[in-house]
């Protein structure tokens, strides 16, 4: 989240088709190359006018979002957060087989949500009822791991609070293979989870 403007596409950190049957190869062509890249072409365009901005990382400027332009301060919102919101959500998921936190996390998802069936309760359950779009998230604020929900391409990041993963519940994530049915897509998602990255930004918020 620290490159600077021009902002690029960031490529799949993995194929297209690592997370059949979960997520198909048809549905993550569509999410990357052609939603998240419009977010990304429309900050840059907003950007190409504030030359003055283009030397605040993407995170930055949504920290400090109140503190921009305020014709501008909608765009940033809506486009910067839908590429900050789906550069996390893609590097959050692997297509290498399920795999379950450990370490420290580990023992933070048992002291915060007492089990990780339990967190896996509580982060489907806020997934399923967002109302609309928007995201699901775990985050870090205050050293305590929480489960919140947002709006559209809302952020956490622009409250200072520290997100570690999120499940994207736009219908453009999941509907070409689901329709209308999120909580088998919530359901299947949650064997994605890349535990291994989610602990290094873990790691990073109590740093």
């Amino acid at each position: 989240m620290n490159e600077l403007f021009p902002f690029q596409v960031e490529p799949l950190p993995y194929p297209y088709d690592a997370l059949e049957p979960a997520i198909s190869q048809e549905t993550l062509h569509f999410h990357h190359d052609k939603h998240y890249k419009t977010y990304v072409d429309n900050l840059n365009g907003i950007l190409s006018d504030f030359p003055k901005l283009q030397n605040m990382t993407l995170e930055d400027m949504l920290i400090h979002i109140k503190d921009l332009p305020e014709d501008i301060q909608t765009g940033i919102r809506n486009n910067g957060g839908g590429v900050y919101n789906h550069q996390l959500y893609f590097q959050c998921m692997q297509g290498d087989g399920f795999s379950m936190p450990e370490g420290d996390l580990s023992n933070a998802i048992h002291k915060d949500f007492e089990s990780i069936d339990n967190f896996c309760r509580i982060l489907t359950n806020t997934a399923i009822k967002q109302f609309g779009s928007g995201y699901a998230w775990l985050t870090f604020e205050k050293g305590k791991l929480t489960i919140v929900g947002s709006a559209n391409q809302d952020t956490p990041v622009t409250e200072t609070i520290r997100p570690l993963l999120c499940i994207d519940v736009w219908e453009h994530a999941y509907y070409l293979q689901y329709q209308n049915r999120r909580a088998d897509y919530v359901s299947n998602w949650l064997p994605l989870i890349n535990w291994n990255y989610v602990n290094q930004l873990y790691e990073a918020a109590q740093g």
